[in-house]
């Protein structure tokens, strides 16, 4: 860890005075973005339930970190089936938030400390409480196919597509005698985004947002919004039958366009998608093609490695997945967004494991979550950092399925039960403890006393499950912590374009342990080395004299960064290898003569 300068930072210069130029500067490219799962940020009124005056409370927190924005995960109302995610009303708070006058002082703060708010906007679904559904159910004019509705008896579903949580995706309605779609959730029926009326109406959400001075979106499954016509049946041979029919649709581009072109388009304001279940491939088209208007697409190639084939929680492969898998998935995302697109970079989220104990090791907790803070802030794309992060949070630990709240586990959970393919929880409560959701939901310890000062309630999802992590109050009186590191990790992003801007190119493809690349902008030159194995690895620095691994010239480098105590001898111009400890960062550049 560097020694010099305010923060521990070198003296490295402001950005906007570099003397390399950047024709297409973007306040999102260059910002680094936290997000925040209101339940378990901060409690403000002690009622076991994270919510807006406990962010506002902790805007100082964020400022300090260094952070430019933040996507604040839905506080809208809702009957809280999925967490939020099931949303009753778009332009209204949810009581256990808040209210309206709450979000608006949050925003005020936060703008007032340079940080930006992009809201989670979900546009796939709604509740089955939202009016528009009632209306629906009940047929009222104007109302009829706001959401996808098939005829039929009760006893056959339209088509043999899956729910994404388990069992079919068809639920019956006895008052309307008919079948709607949910993809997710039952309270979560989709949307029909065929209905013009329907576009019109997410339009005019996105545009009420907008209008109240929030800086840009994060679309909840955007991949989902158009079906197959007819909803003929899926391939049972999918993870999840019928997937194929229900994502990237014939009409998505069009409707994300309409959307983006209608709101975000006319405003400085970023949008970013969430496509699960989306090929890089099926993915940068629309990054292509200016007419979708979408800025950055969540693509998660590289976090379902380790995930089984199957899906199934039964499945024997989970956890499988080795470095040179990794290195493939993100070489072949930084080549092909090089000319198009920009990635979202990302380790875990609301939906994931923590980074630490899925890509790291927790016996080398601190060296894992520093060198995953390492690639996450050095590589080419806008930096999401999941709160929790930057304390080297792990996994929790769940020994009944009546701790887990997830309902996507629970809904698999209870399919495998129903089914007859596991007879208890025990049988997958090792996978569950690998891959549940509810890891990133843990409520955030803002010290060591009761309940991790989080709440002076009964916290919503039980905080003494939480893996191990210091708390906030610890973590930033030591300068040593995993926080000092990400402070220090995300001040260096903030003042070298080449760490943002610059072009990557893979320096180790196939080594086991080695994850080396370079970033290059005019003439400066990043190079990172981090040694991912417990049994730590050797670098060989490409030379810089146009013989081997790079044509640059230069000086000798200039050492940025190292997460170990005591930093490794910098490499000086065509050195020999360094052997690099468990999970070892270190980060160089070399600088034109």
């Amino acid at each position: 860890m560097s020694d010099t300068g305010e923060h521990g930072r070198g003296d490295t210069g402001e950005r906007g005075t570099s003397d390399i130029g950047v024709a297409d500067r973007e306040w999102w490219k260059e910002a680094v973005i936290y997000q925040i799962y209101p339940k378990s940020f901060d409690d403000g009124d002690g009622d076991g339930v994270g919510d807006l005056p406990g962010i506002t409370e902790r805007v100082g927190y964020l400022d300090d970190l260094g952070v430019d924005g933040v996507w604040l995960c839905p506080v809208y109302e809702s009957p809280m089936a999925d967490n939020g995610y099931d949303i009753s009303d778009y332009r209204a708070i949810d009581p256990q938030f808040g209210t309206m006058t709450d979000w608006e002082e949050l925003l005020e703060a936060l703008h007032a400390h340079d940080v930006r708010l992009i809201m989670d906007l979900v546009v796939n679904h709604t509740s089955k409480e939202h009016e528009w559904f009632r209306r629906s159910r009940r047929e009222e004019d104007g109302y009829e196919d706001f959401y996808h509705w098939v005829e039929g008896t009760p006893d056959e579903p339209p088509n043999n597509w899956e729910s994404l949580f388990g069992g079919s995706a068809w639920t019956y309605d006895d008052r309307r005698e008919a079948w709607y779609l949910s993809i997710f959730d039952p309270a979560q029926p989709d949307l029909n985004w065929r209905n013009p009326a329907v576009r019109e109406a997410m339009t005019s959400v996105a545009e009420f947002w907008l209008d109240r001075g929030v800086d840009g979106f994060r679309l909840d499954a955007a991949s989902h919004l158009s079906k197959a016509d007819g909803y003929p049946d899926g391939d049972p041979a999918n993870a999840v039958t019928g997937i194929e029919r229900f994502t990237h649709g014939p009409r998505l581009s069009a409707y994300l366009g309409e959307l983006c072109a209608e709101t975000i388009a006319k405003r400085d304001a970023v949008t970013a998608a969430e496509m699960g279940a989306t090929s890089l491939e099926q993915a940068t088209p629309y990054l292509a093609d200016d007419a979708v208007g979408v800025d950055m697409i969540f693509q998660f190639d590289h976090l379902e490695l380790g995930d089984a084939a199957s899906g199934r929680l039964d499945a024997d492969d989970w956890g499988e997945w080795d470095l040179r898998e990794l290195k493939a998935t993100i070489d072949r995302r930084q080549e092909r967004l090089a000319d198009v697109g920009w990635d979202p970079l990302t380790l875990s989220n609301h939906d994931l494991p923590r980074a630490v104990s899925r890509f790291g090791d927790e016996a080398y907790r601190h060296a894992s979550a520093t060198l995953l803070a390492t690639f996450l802030l050095t590589m080419r794309g806008t930096p999401f950092v999941y709160q929790g992060a930057e304390l080297g949070a792990t996994n929790a630990a769940f020994d009944d399925l009546s701790e887990v709240d997830d309902p996507w586990i629970r809904g698999k959970v209870d399919a495998l039960l129903a089914e007859g393919a596991i007879d208890s929880f025990d049988e997958v409560r090792d996978v569950v403890n690998y891959r549940s959701r509810d890891h990133g939901r843990v409520p955030i310890p803002w010290t060591d006393g009761p309940n991790g000062g989080f709440t002076e309630g009964m916290p919503w999802l039980d905080p003494s499950s939480r893996g191990a992590e210091v708390d906030v109050a610890s973590a930033r009186e030591d300068p040593e912590s995993v926080w000092a590191h990400y402070r220090e990790l995300i001040d260096l992003r903030h003042e070298r374009d080449v760490l943002v801007y610059g072009d990557y190119e893979p320096l180790s493809p196939d080594d086991e342990r080695l994850f080396a690349y370079e970033r290059t902008l005019g003439g400066r030159r990043a190079v990172v080395a981090l040694g991912w194995s417990d049994e730590g690895a050797t670098f060989e620095p490409p030379r810089t004299d146009g013989d081997a691994g790079s044509t640059a010239t230069g000086q000798d480098p200039e050492l940025l960064y190292w997460n170990y105590p005591d930093p490794p001898v910098p490499p000086a111009t065509g050195a020999d290898a360094i052997d690099l400890r468990p999970y070892e960062a270190v980060v160089y550049e070399v600088t034109p003569e």
